[in-house]
């Protein structure tokens, strides 16, 4: 068994690096554990080229950039990271928590806090003949790099957020059709007014109501038969790579064994974000509470509250913190 800290903060993602640094600033130690091989989580895992809007005092930032400065807003309080490392059980002694993960290292703490979903992600795919036989030949459910797409001919399915930014990124890049189906959009509204005025000026092609149906290639996709889902009629599309980007699923993982009250799959907190287990604490898209919205800026909040309530129960001292921008 390893030293202990004060904190174990399981998950090293945005909320997790949030709630690590504003332990530090009440002089607590953390251990933050993570199964990627580098903190982030899903920015620099599925999106770290993508602009993101909705965090404040950034008009936009790459996603990869905004998890170095949080990683290095942290670096001063010298947290410990066990990465490549999964949460597997929680157990309690006298002494506070022990942690251990599927490697078989058990990490000691006096408090945690859960910064992480509550399953594993697996993306939500459409079921489209040839969907599965071509996944990572064409069909991808993420982008990492996109000058991979350059030039290419790009097939983007969903309409929610994801759907629309890339849209409007890879236009200058690729030649671009966005599929949804239904002729709303779930995406932001400034987003999809950029989207539908760009369709309108030729930079991209917008179609709905519609469906893909299938992906065709040998090695690598060839053609994408969609449907108008108004009229039935099929179309086939030339394609080199079929972007469906239509969120992410999650199945119960280790955490929801841990004795937590939850809701669905996801953990019910209140005010303090404390979970119905004491000295266990819990923030960002892994809570839920009454009003919850899913945000970045909220869980952001939600990691501050956790990390200072955190404070509170393990010093009995009060968790409203100093002023620190003077």
């Amino acid at each position: 068994m390893t030293a202990g800290t004060d904190l174990i903060i399981v998950g090293a993602g945005p909320t997790g690096l949030a709630a690590a640094f504003y332990a530090g600033m009440r002089g607590l130690s953390s251990r933050l554990v993570d199964p990627l091989s580098e903190p982030g989580g899903q920015l620099v895992a599925l999106y770290p080229e993508k602009y993101i809007y909705d965090v404040v005092g950034f008009p936009k930032i790459k996603a990869a950039d905004l998890a170095a400065r949080l990683v290095a807003q942290v670096e001063p309080f010298h947290p410990i990271f066990a990465l490549e490392e999964r949460a597997e059980t929680l157990e309690e002694d006298r002494e506070g928590f022990l942690l251990t993960t599927h490697k078989g290292h058990t990490y000691r703490a006096r408090a945690v806090i859960v910064a992480a979903g509550l399953g594993v992600f697996e993306p939500r795919r459409v079921g489209a003949e040839g969907e599965r036989e071509l996944e990572g030949r064409g069909v991808f459910y993420a982008v990492k790099y996109p000058e991979e797409f350059k030039g290419k001919e790009v097939l983007i399915v969903g309409g929610g957020d994801s759907a629309v930014d890339w849209a409007l990124m890879l236009k200058n890049i690729a030649r671009v059709t966005l599929i949804h189906r239904r002729k709303t959009f779930r995406a932001h509204e400034k987003s999809v007014k950029e989207l539908l005025e760009a369709a309108e000026r030729g930079e991209l092609k917008v179609k709905t109501p519609y469906a893909l149906k299938a992906v065709r290639g040998d090695d690598w996709v060839k053609e994408a038969e969609i449907e108008n889902l108004e009229t039935g009629a099929r179309e086939v599309l030339p394609v080199d790579a079929v972007l469906i980007l239509a969120g992410f699923l999650t199945k119960p993982g280790p955490l929801a064994n841990w004795g937590l009250k939850l809701e669905g799959n996801k953990i019910v907190v209140n005010t303090r974000m404390e979970t119905s287990r004491k000295g266990v604490f819990a923030a960002g898209d892994a809570v839920t509470y009454p009003g919850k919205l899913k945000l970045l800026q909220i869980n952001f909040g939600e990691a501050a509250t956790a990390a200072h309530y955190a404070a509170a129960y393990l010093t009995g001292e009060r968790a409203q913190p100093g002023h620190k921008s003077a």
